[in-house]
């Protein structure tokens, strides 16, 4: 990404309160740190482990599958290993136009944002440091686009049980269409509410399962359009969530990132 300009520089307690994941990822794009370049050392490139609290709903007989290898390359049922998704993230050189960073922001908090409904839980929990709290390992990357300036993406890829995998899809789904009207987030005391929560058409090649949504964050008066996408392959859940820094036009997550990270699991799951 280009560096920041002052319109951007001016809202990092809004975006921090909208969104965790994207100062810890996205927004350090343009502040001077090495971009990625697949290194195995996940303590180092923004990954994270661990396991807790289940996720809520059960399946609505959504289009789950059962990974049972593919076009993906391998047995997309077994989770892939923490230097298997490090080798697996996207890296600046995957795609043209791109910069690829790694690394946290010192702005940004940890953790899973707590929702004021239950029900609409899981998609504050996509906001996260991983797409829900049950992820066995994650890896956060950070995009910016050199031609849509502004344009910032964040890009992770998490390893799960496939049980776990297909209820974090189900619960998704569910918390889509329920939560229509809105919810607050709150995250070590920042809280940012969520509006106008639609779904939206998104095909990621080589995805079991895919749910897409737009919404709109509002924190301090400000209000900031957003997307997000998680896609399931097997075990493996890959997130993204964009928005834009220069607030011209409503983001959306460009295809081919998408579809070049699905690509690069199943690279690495082959071997």
């Amino acid at each position: 990404m280009r560096p920041k300009t002052a319109g951007t520089r001016a809202r990092p307690t809004v975006l921090t309160a909208l969104s965790a994941l994207l100062l810890a990822t996205a927004c350090t794009s343009g502040d001077g740190k090495e971009p990625a370049k697949g290194s195995d050392t996940p303590a180092s490139s923004g990954a994270t482990t661990g396991a807790g609290k289940a996720d809520g709903g059960k399946s609505d007989g959504g289009d789950s599958g059962t990974g049972n290898g593919g076009a993906a390359g391998g047995d997309t049922s077994k989770p892939l290993s923490s230097p298997q998704l490090e080798r697996s993230a996207l890296a600046t050189g995957d795609l043209p136009g791109f910069q690829v960073s790694t690394g946290k922001s010192a702005l940004a908090p940890a953790g899973q944002p707590a929702a004021d409904t239950p029900t609409c839980q899981p998609l504050a929990d996509a906001m996260g440091d991983a797409p829900s709290p049950r992820a066995k390992s994650t890896v956060n990357r950070g995009l910016g686009s050199v031609k849509s300036v502004g344009l910032a993406v964040s890009a992770s890829v998490s390893a799960y049980s496939e049980a776990d995998a297909v209820r974090l899809m189900d619960g998704l789904k569910k918390a889509v269409g329920a939560c229509g009207k809105g919810f607050t987030a709150t995250l070590q005391g920042r809280s940012g509410s969520y509006r106008e929560v639609k779904e939206t058409p998104f095909t990621a090649e080589g995805a079991d399962e895919t749910v897409s949504w737009t919404a709109v964050g509002t924190n301090e008066g400000v209000a900031t359009p957003v997307h997000l996408v998680v896609v399931r392959q097997g075990a493996t859940v890959a997130r993204f969530m964009a928005l834009d820094l220069a607030r011209r036009v409503p983001p959306r997550v460009p295809q081919e990132v998408a579809d070049k990270q699905l690509a690069k699991v199943g690279q690495v799951r082959a071997g």
